[in-house]
């Protein structure tokens, strides 16, 4: 007898997804993983934590100079961010 339990492996991850609540994390990790490809790799390079909390970015950096440019360039960085990760999940960014 077959049971009536067929179900794809996409919908037993949005199930799981949605289930966990982890689709906040999911979010967050794709303006994190984004990171590079907006900035470049040169600010990759001097970029040492990325962290998203209550869709602020927290970006440390090892260069005060960088830090200045890259606070003119806030509102640049978080709408190419945005549209990167697909949906407006950063509000601010700290430069730290």
């Amino acid at each position: 007898m077959k049971n009536d339990y067929s179900h794809s492996l996409q919908e037993v991850i949005e199930q799981l997804i949605k289930t966990y609540r982890w689709s906040g994390k999911i979010d967050e990790q794709k303006v994190i993983d984004s990171w590079k490809t907006v900035v470049g790799n040169m600010i990759d390079r001097h970029t040492t934590r990325l962290q998203v909390k209550e869709k602020t970015l927290f970006v440390s950096l090892d260069s005060s100079a960088l830090r200045n440019e890259l606070m003119m360039a806030r509102s640049k960085i978080i709408d190419s961010l945005n549209k990167e990760a697909g949906s407006k999940i950063v509000e601010d960014i700290v430069f730290r």
